[in-house]
């Protein structure tokens, strides 16, 4: 007597995951907004965002992906960024015109239009002279 035939299972079928083609803008904010085209002809990523409407261009080879373009658009944009804050183009947040100076240039302020106040640079604090 023979063992009854036992059936094979087949091998499931492996799930391809799928790249996005369409990002988040980095300057906007709204996500799907980021269309990516290649052209490999000319060897050319580029990405424009439909809302805001910043533009991106790379070289790419053969194997590239849009996604490839994208990391390239952000860390091309980490780049400018730290190159801006080496150059010390952060200045806390003041204008050059904020700044002056009395008739005799001893004293310097720092004057927030917006608020109107004056500000004492040194201790940060309102200038009020009725508080004492």
């Amino acid at each position: 007597m023979g063992k009854r035939k036992s059936s094979t299972r087949k091998p499931a079928k492996k799930i391809k995951q799928t790249l996005d083609v369409q990002f988040t803008c980095l300057f906007c904010n709204h996500e799907k907004s980021v269309i990516c085209t290649l052209d490999k002809k000319n060897l050319l990523g580029e990405l424009h965002c439909k809302i805001c409407g910043q533009t991106f261009q790379t070289a790419i080879h053969g194997l590239s992906q849009p996604v490839d373009v994208y990391s390239d658009w952000i860390d091309a944009c980490e780049d400018l960024a730290e190159e801006a804050e080496k150059n010390g183009h952060d200045n806390g947040g003041h204008d050059e015109d904020d700044v002056y100076s009395d008739e005799d240039g001893d004293d310097d302020r720092v004057r927030d239009e917006r608020r109107g106040r004056e500000v004492d640079p040194v201790l940060g604090s309102d200038i009020d002279d009725d508080e004492y």
